[in-house]
């Protein structure tokens, strides 16, 4: 409404139409509650990514295709051919299970049948349009055989491909509802028998002059069998090394073998790649194993029953060696995979990434695993954890070298490195603008195309709407374009010193704070909603990947949200500022100002640290110490925000300003016009935290909720 209402021409009685919709939607969301009573299932959130797909991912990418092979055709001459597919989605909606006992292999399996349904109502809705649309009579030899139909041969092609989906959506229903077994025969089971009745339709048009016709929605249509394929999304499966250890550890102590958990990594590797080689099952039909492990077995068998093109790939959380990846090799080969699935090592504390390349190197020194990966290796690199374990500087300077290393030794293997970025919304989790964010990569590292993750409130923010996907894969595509055509620069040898010192020096400050001091913990859950967020119905997944435990224990998610409530937004900058000034207190503001101007690595990294520092509020901050902190605490509290003010010179300084964002016009303006609002939320959200801690009320626990999603909602990337 809002968009018609800029539209020149518009009547009277027209704008008076649009304005009373206006009133209405707004009164339709004033008089809706405003959370859901309770968490959702996997399932839940599952269905909330297919309405993404639904509402806005399905008309986008062809109008994205479309505008691609515009610009393709124009510089190169060269048109986009019509089953390129440049841009795929995957999804974790049921199938990350990391920490989260409530996605199960009957969780993973209803998610993967329910996204079949989805794709094949979306694929018969699209026919269902083109059978009404495609009335001409001329066709090729091609078409004319496909269909009895001589006056209207194309509307009898689709029919009959009409008639398939209905029937397969049937078939699919039944199975959802009674898990009944499909059919045999009438369905459709591949993409080819979506693909080769419209791309003959499509050629015949072409050959037949109707070019205009055949580029429009029947080329949109085969351009999302590409994309989406029949499963609209496919799956990734996701789990801690730690649950595949364990499985393997009953296992060997059924056989008595010995206890795999207390084996060190050669012998580990030992017996798995023994066990890779042999032709003999692994798994014994007599072992009943303890649930949890037979919940990984069951994991295993439920992939192994997919087509391939249903997965993306099995990622492992917390790698830490070679045997962690050829663990899940195994447990997939013991359960009946004959497709190969990309096995992803997921590197994510600081330890982790820079032990990565090391990894990887066993891996490929391994003659059996490199016939076996046929070319081609995806890593992950994590964000979150990394963060959380060293503060947002060390992170990203052990992610740059882990790409760098990673990159270098699969070149001399000849393998295809493909890197997967699980970045989040926040500066603390590794988020950026889109652009910036890929190129501030080292040399190299998109040479093979990028896979990243969007998540949380930043799918809607990128994705959620036609316009705003179209942008965002834009941007993503000119980038990694840029990226290879004019690679960033190396970094000199003298900036790499001084970004090793930084690295060290902002670590050994982050850590101080969260790791040594015995009360910061305590600081931490009175300090902020901490506490509350946990309790927020907000997705399927718990707040810690453990009960008990500190801040280690506790997801990177909730602990950054939970700073950007109180307005302190400390993950983001903690450990950076200091090491700044130590580093020039040493004499190298020169060098840090030639690496700022040159260097889109270390630029990136300075420009969203500004950012961050104007969207903290030690005022704001210093309030709910005043009403949520103990006595003995607050001197914390007021140790970081003089640590804030002193970091914030120290980049101005750095970067020659006098105010934060003093370049960057837009940025400051939107910041200052949120505010506006945000601010009265965190007063109240602080009074209410404090009569809530002292007296639980059901109403006053509502209206905590509604702070916090209106604070998130101001401050953006919130997590």
């Amino acid at each position: 409404c809002l968009g018609q209402l800029e539209l020149q021409g518009l009547t009277e009685r027209e704008l008076y139409l649009i304005e009373r919709r206006l009133r209405e939607l707004i009164a339709q969301i004033w008089h809706t509650q405003d959370f859901r009573d309770e968490r959702p299932t996997p399932v839940d959130e599952a269905k909330w990514g297919f309405a993404v797909v639904e509402n806005s991912l399905w008309d986008a990418i062809p109008e994205f295709l479309r505008r691609l092979h515009n610009t393709q055709l124009e510089v190169t001459g060269k048109p986009l051919p019509e089953d390129a597919a440049p841009v795929s989605f995957t999804s974790w909606m049921g199938g990350d299970r990391d920490g989260n006992p409530n996605v199960t292999a009957t969780v993973t399996q209803e998610v993967l049948l329910l996204g079949r349904w989805q794709a094949t109502a979306l694929y018969l809705r699209d026919v269902e349009q083109l059978v009404e649309e495609l009335s001409m009579t001329a066709c090729n030899d091609t078409v004319m055989q496909l269909t009895s139909n001589r006056r209207e041969p194309y509307r009898g092609v689709l029919r009959a491909l009409r008639d398939k989906l209905r029937l397969t959506l049937h078939a699919l229903t039944e199975q959802i509802n009674e898990h009944k077994a499909p059919p045999p025969g009438t369905l459709i089971t591949s993409e080819d028998a979506l693909w080769q009745p419209a791309y003959a339709c499509y050629q015949s048009l072409i050959e037949c002059g109707m070019v205009r016709i055949a580029e429009g929605k029947l080329l949109d249509f085969l351009r999302r069998i590409k994309c989406f394929g029949l499963h609209l999304v496919r799956l990734d499966i996701r789990q801690h090394s730690d649950r595949h250890t364990e499985a393997l550890s009953a296992l060997t102590r059924f056989l008595d073998l010995g206890d795999y958990q207390l084996w060190d990594e050669q012998q580990r590797q030992t017996f798995l790649l023994g066990e890779l080689a042999s032709k003999r099952p692994l798994i014994p039909v007599d072992w009943q194993p303890g649930a949890q492990v037979q919940e990984v077995l069951d994991t295993c068998a439920v992939v192994a029953r997919q087509p391939r093109e249903a997965l993306g790939c099995y990622i492992i959380s917390m790698a830490r060696q070679a045997s962690d990846v050829l663990a899940v090799e195994l447990l997939l080969k013991a359960s009946g995979l004959r497709t190969p699935l990309p096995v992803v090592p997921l590197f994510e504390t600081l330890d982790d990434l820079n032990r990565s390349a090391s990894v990887v190197d066993q891996l490929l020194s391994i003659p059996q695993y490199l016939d076996h990966l046929q070319g081609q290796l995806m890593v992950m690199i994590g964000y979150s954890d990394s963060s959380k374990d060293a503060g947002m500087l060390a992170a990203s300077w052990a992610q740059y070298r882990a790409q760098e290393a990673l990159v270098a030794r699969c070149a001399r293997s000849g393998i295809k490195l493909t890197l997967f970025h699980g970045r989040g919304g926040t500066i603390g989790r590794g988020g950026a603008p889109a652009h910036a964010a890929l190129l501030s990569q080292p040399p190299g590292s998109l040479a093979n195309g990028l896979r990243v993750t969007e998540q949380g409130e930043m799918i809607r923010n990128k994705l959620g709407l036609k316009s705003m996907a179209i942008k965002t894969l834009a941007l993503y595509t000119s980038a990694i374009l840029q990226a290879n055509l004019k690679e960033p620069p190396t970094p000199k040898q003298e900036w790499r010193d001084v970004m090793e010192s930084l690295s060290d020096s902002s670590c050994a400050y982050y850590r101080a704070y969260v790791r040594d001091n015995p009360d910061f913990v305590s600081y931490f859950r009175e300090a902020t909603p901490e506490q509350e967020l946990a309790k927020l119905p907000l997705g399927s997944r718990p707040a810690r990947r453990k009960s008990g435990g500190g801040i280690a224990s506790l997801r990177a998610i909730p602990w950054i949200f939970a700073w950007t409530q109180n307005r302190l937004m400390l993950p983001a900058w903690l450990g950076a500022g200091q090491a700044f000034g130590d580093a020039m207190r040493a004499g190298n503001t020169d060098t840090l100002k030639e690496m700022n101007e040159h260097w889109p690595f270390f630029s990136t990294r300075l420009s969203m640290l500004e950012m961050v520092f104007a969207k903290a509020d030690s005022g704001l901050s210093a309030y709910y110490d005043e009403k949520l902190v103990s006595a003995p605490l607050r001197e914390i509290g007021e140790q970081l925000r003089r640590q804030l003010a002193a970091d914030i010179q120290a980049v101005l300084e750095l970067l020659g300003e006098t105010e934060l964002l003093q370049y960057q016009s837009w940025s400051r303006e939107s910041i200052l016009l949120r505010n506006i609002y945000t601010d009265p939320l965190n007063f109240l959200q602080a009074e209410l935290l404090e009569r809530n801690r002292r007296r639980q009320d059901d109403e006053i626990e509502q209206a905590i909720m509604v702070t916090i999603a209106g604070i998130a909602a101001g401050m953006r990337n919130t997590g």
